[in-house]
């Protein structure tokens, strides 16, 4: 008798579940009719669904009952939801997908640009390699000229892109213009940036073409995208043949601050090599580098970073026809850049940044005796707002301000000084009509308060996918910069330069091998030219083009733990500015530059090694022994370098790098006395490397909790 009312309780559960079962079934396509299988379709807030078959259809049997909702997903389309009602009775649908143009395979603009960050799927250029490729020493500039679109200048060290001038590159962090972005050196000596690779997560350098968000660049935009919050404590220890630094990172919940201090010295390792330049007291600096950041509520993030640097050295210049005579010239250099920043989101569409950035260099100079001091001072305050006005259509708008002054004073001449102030507002939209074709559309405006004048710069840019793998792009856009401080010292009414940009790119990216083939040419005008040849009558008469094809091509899966790339360039460019008499090759241009870069991980040895092959036919120069203006043309550079990271332990790491291991005489130009000899002619010296190689050997210790953690990223 005491099992009737279980047998009863266990009928009234069982009945009502048999009889609540439900069929649910249908068809899943695209926009287009086409069968989607392997969608995934459920039943909200239950385990009960299944995946669609090759023909798109799909059925399974839910036990729930009541009101629901149909739901159903599938990889670059938008998910689908519906509400339905369970009672038993069979439901029936016939579904499609709408893609998703924002979905991971989604066309993107790549004319011109090379972007790098450790978090993107399809990285052509890694944040990592910025610091791990032979020959550039850890310097951003160096790894850069390993790309497409450079050109080889060893006499300068400064990237020189696309036939434009060294200056004409600008360096932007978090989106803030950097006013001076290489450590001052010694004439006809490489300069080296004045940032640390490991400061960043992302790199963007645009060769062309780039966001109407940048301006006062005239050829190339590269942008540095600063690390986030740490993520552990740490101490790092660097014991470095020219030096040494040690850093160290504290970590809160919510916040981290970093610091590093590396001092350099020189002058005992030019003591063991022998330097072409007559040193006196080699260059010697103290830098400190600050990060700090603070999470604001969910998504908001606030940085601060700062770079402080003092440097001086001392040698003597040696003249060409007599070379016992001899010029001291000393310079002493400060630099400080703070840069705040802060960027959250306002709505689920919708996000702010914004910053401030401020920029001081002070260079002191005694040539021959001659006393000058420089002093520039820059503030950058810039906001923008991005976001989505529907799925197809993205916008970023924003404003910005650059204030700027300079001033030049010396012990015989009068003063040189500008005070610039320009005023920004831009607009970018980017269009996506389907996942396969993107267009962007971009105007700047610019008022040049100094001069009076507004300019309006439109930019527009397109990319087609033809593949799931490849693409074409195209690119259109004015851009303009200031000239010179020397030259706006002397005449501050002096117009900016421009250039209009025009790119067609093509890219392949599949199976971590990428190939990209550009075009480009490149229109000059108002740049500086002096009147009658005279450096104190400059005016903006001058003009100019630039033309070239480049090639990259890169691979990390053929062969096994090897990484390597290799890309080249034609360049055919021609200027009528400075004191050219007429259109002519400047002096930094080469028409062909290559460059090879091969990584090499040999896990057995505990040992990461690299080669970097470069190679630059001969650029133009001119002897005045020739009637022919910039007719002779110096030697090919080449140069084969290597580096080697061994790790005995997680936490300890020894590297050693040389440059130019072949101890090749690389000549850049030739500079000639100011009167003929006995025989008529002038006397030349050839401009070369101060000495033909680098050598570089380092120790790197780490200290946190997670013994796994070392700097091997950073080197």
């Amino acid at each position: 008798m005491k099992l009737i009312p279980l047998l009863f309780l266990t009928v009234n559960i069982t009945i009502p579940a048999l009889v609540a079962q439900t069929k649910v079934s249908g068809n899943i396509s695209d926009n287009q009719g086409n069968a989607l299988s392997l969608a995934n379709v459920s039943v909200s807030e239950t385990y009960d669904g299944t995946s669609s078959g090759d023909d798109g259809a799909f059925e399974f049997i839910t036990t729930s009952v009541g009101k629901k909702e149909l739901v159903v997903t599938f990889t670059g389309f938008k998910e689908f939801r519906t509400k339905i009602e369970l009672t038993g009775v069979p439901l029936a649908f016939t579904i499609r997908l709408e893609e998703d143009i924002r979905s991971i395979e989604t066309v993107t603009i790549s004319a011109g640009s090379f972007t790098a960050g450790d978090q993107s799927r399809r990285t052509i250029f890694r944040a990592v390699d910025i610091a791990t490729t032979a020959g550039a020493t850890a310097d951003i500039a160096g790894a850069l000229n390993t790309l497409p679109g450079t050109q080889k200048v060893g006499e300068s060290g400064r990237l020189f892109v696309r036939g434009g001038d060294g200056y004409e590159a600008r360096t932007f962090i978090d989106g803030m213009a950097v006013l001076e972005a290489y450590s001052p050196a010694a004439p006809n000596a490489p300069s080296r940036g004045r940032f640390l690779p490991f400061m960043f997560k992302g790199t963007s350098f645009s060769t062309g073409g780039y966001s109407a968000e940048y301006g006062q660049a005239l050829s190339s935009a590269l942008v540095l995208e600063s690390k986030d919050k740490a993520e552990i404590t740490r101490t790092d220890l660097g014991i470095l043949s020219v030096g040494g630094d040690v850093g160290h990172t504290q970590v809160w919940e919510k916040s981290s601050l970093g610091g590093k201090v590396q001092y350099t010295n020189i002058r005992p390792y030019f003591g063991l090599i022998n330097q072409e330049i007559d040193w006196i007291t080699p260059p010697a600096s103290l830098d400190g580098h600050i990060a700090f950041r603070q999470q604001s509520g969910k998504h908001g993030m606030l940085k601060v970073y700062g770079n402080f640097n003092r440097s001086d050295f001392a040698l003597y210049n040696r003249n060409i026809d007599n070379y016992d005579q001899k010029v001291r010239y000393d310079l002493a250099n400060k630099y400080s850049y703070l840069n705040t920043t802060y960027k959250n989101v306002l709505s689920e569409n919708w996000m702010v940044r914004g910053g401030l950035s401020y920029n001081n260099i002070r260079n002191k100079i005694n040539a021959g005796g001659k006393n000058i001091e420089q002093n520039e001072n820059g503030i950058h305050a810039k906001t923008v707002f991005e976001g989505s006005v529907s799925d197809n259509v993205e916008i970023k708008t924003g404003l910005e301000i650059i204030d700027r002054s300079w001033v030049q004073t010396t012990d015989t001449y009068p003063s040189l000084t500008f005070n610039e102030l320009l005023t920004s507002a831009f607009a970018e939209t980017d269009v996506y009509t389907s996942k396969r074709f993107v267009t962007r559309g971009g105007v700047r405006l610019e008022y040049n308060a100094q001069n009076d004048r507004l300019s309006i710069d439109p930019r527009f840019s397109l990319a087609f996918k033809t593949s799931s793998t490849e693409q074409i792009s195209l690119a259109y856009g004015k851009f303009r910069q200031s000239p010179k401080n020397e030259f706006l010292g002397v005449k501050s009414e002096l117009r900016e330069e421009k250039a209009d940009h025009y790119i067609l790119n093509y890219q392949c990216i599949d199976n971590n091998r990428t190939f990209r083939i550009e075009s480009y040419y490149k229109c000059y005008s108002n740049l500086v030219r002096f009147e009658n040849g005279d450096q104190q009558q400059p005016s903006n008469a001058g003009y100019g083009f630039a033309r070239g094809i480049e090639i990259f091509w890169r691979d990390n899966e053929t062969l096994k733990n090897v990484d390597y790339w290799i890309s080249y360039s034609l360049l055919d460019t021609k200027r009528n500015y400075l004191n050219f008499p007429h259109l002519s090759t400047p002096y930094f241009a080469s028409t062909h530059n290559l460059s090879a870069v091969y990584k090499h991980f040999i896990n057995k040895l505990k040992s990461q090694i690299g080669f970097t092959y470069t190679y630059a036919s001969g650029r133009p120069y001119h002897n005045p022994n020739s009637n022919t203006f910039n007719a002779a043309t110096t030697p090919s550079y080449q140069d084969l370098s290597f580096n080697w990271s061994f790790l005995p332990n997680p936490a300890l790491i020894f590297y050693f790098s040389c440059t130019n291991l072949f101890r090749r005489e690389n000549i850049f130009g030739y500079e000639y006395g100011s009167e003929r000899n006995e025989q008529g002619i002038f006397n030349s010296r050839a401009i070369g490397q101060p000495a033909r190689n680098f050598l570089f050997a380092g120790l790197f210790i780490t200290l946190s909790k997670e013994k796994s953690v070392n700097q091997l990223p950073n080197l």
